[in-house]
């Protein structure tokens, strides 16, 4: 029988990440570290993130990667929905999570990845706002891609053909948009943390905020940050 309580609720939050093992997470800032040390960082993001998120109302869902990781997420995100990631590249992992989310009955999705563990959570409220109007919401990242990306009703065109991981993810993205039936709207723009002077920069904002009296919220990552580099 199909009661509220087994209906999909109308919004989805979604998180996209990977089991932080040395050598698979972060190699751009492992390149210039170690790949323990890039660990150690993608993990402190993780545990923040699942931390400020849990606040968040609606159904939250984290996709995992790898396959054989849903132990180790199980223990690390209570209240999360738990699904695994699966195969292709990156656009096409996120193209599958946003159909079968849409399918279940959501009516609003928005998903981020767990680059930018300061990402202020007032982004991901207009996020789920803006999709009361637009078929599309993007936050646009300061290295040329995006921290967030949501949409409702349907799947916009807007996964395949895109050069993951370079300066022009955000471009090709809205250039596959230019059918003007597609209403996009945009958050503020943020930074993801996936070199060594992202790093720095994050380092540099957590001091600010400390300085001026307020908590960053992310404890893990601020220990961390404080650290000397290896």
């Amino acid at each position: 029988m199909d009661t509220p309580e087994h209906r999909s609720p109308p919004r989805v939050l979604g998180l996209f990440a990977k089991r932080p093992r040395p050598g698979h997470v972060k190699t751009r800032l492992a390149a210039a570290t170690s790949p323990e040390w890039a660990a150690r960082v993608a993990e402190a993001f993780l545990r923040d993130l699942l931390a400020r998120l849990s606040g968040v109302a609606g159904r939250r869902v984290l996709a995992f990667d790898p396959p054989d990781a849903g132990p180790y997420f199980a223990a690390l995100a209570p209240g999360f929905d738990l699904v695994p990631q699966g195969g292709g590249d990156l656009g096409r992992r996120m193209g599958r999570f946003f159909r079968a989310r849409l399918a279940g009955g959501a009516a609003a999705v928005v998903l981020l990845g767990s680059d930018s563990p300061t990402v202020p959570l007032p982004f991901v409220e207009q996020a789920f706002r803006e999709l009361g109007r637009a078929d599309v919401v993007l936050g646009p990242a300061a290295d040329g891609g995006y921290y967030l990306v949501g949409c409702g009703c349907r799947v916009p065109p807007v996964f395949d053909g895109v050069a993951w991981g370079t300066a022009s993810v955000l471009a090709e993205t809205v250039a596959r948009l230019s059918d003007p039936g597609w209403r996009l709207a945009l958050l503020p723009p943020w930074y993801d943390v996936d070199t060594l002077d992202g790093w720095r920069m994050l380092q540099g904002h957590l001091a600010a905020l400390r300085r001026a009296g307020l908590d960053p919220g992310v404890p893990h990552t601020e220990a961390l940050a404080r650290l000397p580099l290896p």
